[in-house]
């Protein structure tokens, strides 16, 4: 683990991750991030999950996205609830993706 964290640490993990590498016989070297650098590492979060679904395809990867983006939305203070709310009332007016609209270029008229 620790050869390997130089390349990916310091990052936010989830809460109990400290405890399951002390369980695993080795030291977590960690602290507790607050504020705007909270935010800058929930940023990283979100497209770190992104990019690991991008790249495994894996549903678990996906729900690990999903987490990261609740979490984020909670920093701005927004409820799960007001964030499905808010995207539904996008989706009403500009549509969602169902139709798999794929726009190749935008030409002059």
């Amino acid at each position: 683990m620790a050869s390997s964290c130089r390349k990916i640490c310091p990052k936010l993990v989830r809460d109990k991750i400290p405890e399951l590498i002390m369980r695993s016989g080795k030291r977590p070297v960690f602290r507790r991030a607050q504020g705007a650098e909270l935010k800058k590492y929930a940023d990283a979060k979100v497209l770190e999950e992104a990019k690991e679904f991008a790249k495994l395809g894996d549903l678990d990867e996906l729900t690990d996205l999903l987490e990261a983006i609740y979490f984020r939305l909670q920093l701005e203070g927004i409820s799960a609830q007001e964030a499905h709310e808010r995207m539904m009332k996008k989706r009403h007016e500009r549509g969602g993706f169902e139709g798999g609209v794929i726009l190749e270029r935008i030409e002059r008229i």
